[in-house]
């Protein structure tokens, strides 16, 4: 009884604190199905702080003012060039009232210098055809094409294409709806960045009482998540010619012919060349038929985002496989035909049975094939310790290296890495226990790939509580980093999938790391002499970074954490030691400026706390 008390408790909460009921209670029990009393704890958590209330934050810190409208117009008049923004629209049989209502939030905009394109699919709705055809009279910035054929979105989207004679693209679907201020912050983006080729936005989704919720506040460009999941998505401006150059929008990708558009976009670009504005520009209506709801409203998008990523991984002959997952894509990214030698670099000091039990759990459970175990001693004077390394020391494909004086941790790892005979060198705490046979393929597999340093992986506890889903830069109390969805249950996937996904990050945490040993090499290894106590990996990851590597954390190689200090954040108040503050205060010396806005976060998401609480305010600039 007490548990059914536990769950109608929670469903009354989320009853009284959101809207749309009915999806947040299917919701609610997929939770319980999934994270089971610890994912109900969790996610309560985030709501009965306040920090989550979009409606608040909506009116708080995303409603224009009559002022701010104002200065927003001051700012498109002084603009020295005014480029034409294409909006592109495919119909089909939409709702009239929705129709009207998109329409008129393009009628709206701020910035003036657009052009509406629709083309209708053959609706057989002749209210619909009217509507379209009274804009199309009533206002010569609406263009319409009326297909005498229904031939599907992509090449409604395609007829709409023809329409466009602007120098940017727009995409919109024909029931959703665009603030005021979309295109002008589209504007100055491309003003801001001359070498722009695709520009995204933030977005959320709103109902039939235009309610609006579920923001997703989105990182900075990041190809390996835009593998994983359409983070590009909505509002999504591209370049005419780069879209014509590409030869439009394909048949047979329906229902994510908008993402297979933007992938075969960034295969000729740059990354620089794709820009994020960190602003809800775009409202995604929720209905039963709309993929804003779910994925099941489309399965054939399913499908069609598979072969998306499979034909884009052929062209850029990559070997690698996309796998829908339920919430994006998993990619399986193939090892060479002969894997390379891994070295396991497993640092330790008088810790003989968490030592044993890593070893041993690596031995038992990892498939990969071709790998060492070198152990680092620090000077382990424990006899129990010592005779645990005597019997390693026996074994196949380990290698004990002790040391008579005790070392930095820095030091201890990087002369091990200098002694390992692998092409590939993990780095692994001597409190970790392996859970996934295929961790180590997973890590090294993406640690092969062009441009990338180091990989992390997902580390949890024996509640099965995440301990280390990466890094990101500036938070906690010290403002430095901490641990993306730290003390999120296992069995969720986080706020936009962001703890389930592979995806880019700015560091992840030393106590599993995986790189190529040439690179590790390169950039130094880790800090031990400006670093004692804390930070070394950030600041290894950074330097990687401006080396030109990113850095990748995958969900799919798990271990259990059996770490207790070490796995959690320091909270204010709590002493810190003299060492520990020097490592502050070199972090924010070296690398202040990037501490401040991590590319792989949001300035709307909360730098006090490490479950992407929404930001009271968000760190932008005032309008």
């Amino acid at each position: 009884m007490k548990s059914v008390s536990r769950l109608l408790d929670f469903f009354l909460t989320v009853l009284w604190r959101t809207p749309g009921v009915g999806g947040r209670l299917q919701r609610a029990w997929r939770m319980f199905r999934k994270a089971g009393w610890r994912g109900i704890k969790w996610e309560l958590g985030r709501r009965v702080t306040g920090f989550n209330d979009y409606p608040r934050w909506v009116r708080e810190h995303d409603t224009l003012t009559a002022a701010e409208s104002a200065r927003l117009a001051e700012r498109v008049a002084s603009m020295a060039d005014k480029p034409l923004i294409s909006v592109l629209m495919p119909s089909y049989n939409p709702n009239p009232a929705w129709l009207r209502e998109a329409i008129e939030s393009v009628r709206a905009q701020i910035y003036p210098n657009w052009e509406l394109c629709i083309a209708d699919d053959a609706s057989p709705s002749q209210e619909v055809r009217a509507i379209l055809k009274s804009y199309a009279d009533s206002d010569p910035r609406i263009k319409v094409v009326f297909r005498p054929k229904n031939g599907h979105i992509s090449a409604s989207s395609n007829s709409a294409l023809e329409l466009v004679s602007g120098t940017w693209i727009a995409l919109m679907d024909h029931d959703d709806l665009l603030p005021a201020d979309a295109l002008f912050w589209v504007a100055d983006c491309i003003a801001r960045h001359p070498d722009v080729q695709l520009i995204y936005s933030d977005e959320d989704k709103i109902d039939e009482s235009l309610t609006r919720s579920g923001p997703y506040f989105k990182c900075d460009w990041n190809p390996d998540l835009f593998r994983s999941q359409n983070m590009f998505s909505h509002l999504g401006v591209l370049s005419t010619d780069l879209v014509r150059a590409v030869g439009g929008f394909r048949l047979g990708l329906e229902g994510s012919q908008d993402w297979d558009l933007v992938i075969r976009c960034m295969e000729r670009i740059e990354p620089r060349q794709v820009r994020h504005i960190p602003r809800v520009l775009y409202h995604w209506r929720v209905h039963a038929e709309s993929t804003a709801k779910s994925m099941d409203a489309k399965p054939y998008a399913v499908v069609a985002g598979e072969r998306a990523l499979n034909e884009h991984f052929e062209r850029t002959q990559t070997r690698a496989r996309a796998e829908h997952i339920g919430f994006g894509y998993r990619v399986h990214y193939a090892l060479p035909d002969a894997p390379p030698l891994v070295s396991l670099v497993i640092s330790t000091r008088n810790a003989a049975a968490s030592l044993r039990r890593c070893v041993d759990s690596i031995l038992a459970k990892t498939s990969y094939p071709h790998y060492e175990i070198v152990v680092a001693d620090n000077a382990s004077d424990d006899t129990a310790a010592q005779a645990c390394l005597d019997t390693l020391a026996k074994m196949k494909n380990v290698r004990v290296l002790r040391h008579a004086q005790r070392q930095g941790a820095a030091a201890l790892c990087n002369a091990a890495v200098e002694g390992a005979m692998g092409e590939v060198v993990a780095l692994i705490d001597d409190r970790l226990e392996v859970l996934s046979p295929e961790w180590l393929a997973e890590m090294a597999g993406l640690a092969l790939q062009p441009g990338v340093g180091a990989v992390g992986a997902r580390l949890m506890d024996r509640r099965r509580i995440l301990t280390h889903a990466g890094i990101i830069l500036g938070l906690g109390v010290d403002g430095i980093a901490g641990c993306s969805h730290r003390g999120m249950p296992a069995g969720r996937e986080g706020y936009g999938g962001r703890a389930a996904l592979i995806q880019s990050l700015s560091a992840v945490s030393s106590a599993c790391l995986v790189i190529r040993k040439d690179r590790y090499l390169a950039v130094g290894g880790l800090d031990g002499n400006h670093l004692k106590e804390a930070f070394a990996d950030v600041d290894f990851c950074l330097r990687l970074a401006e080396a030109g590597l990113r850095t990748l954390w995958t969900p799919y190689a798990e271990l259990l954490d059996h770490r207790d200090a070490a796995a959690r954040a320091r909270k204010a108040g709590e002493p810190a030691s003299a060492p520990y503050l020097e490592d502050v205060d070199y972090m924010k010396r070296r690398w202040g400026a990037v501490l401040e806005n991590d590319p792989a976060y949001s300035p709307n998401l909360m730098l006090e706390r490490e479950d992407f609480s929404y930001a009271w305010p968000p760190r932008l600039a005032p309008v």
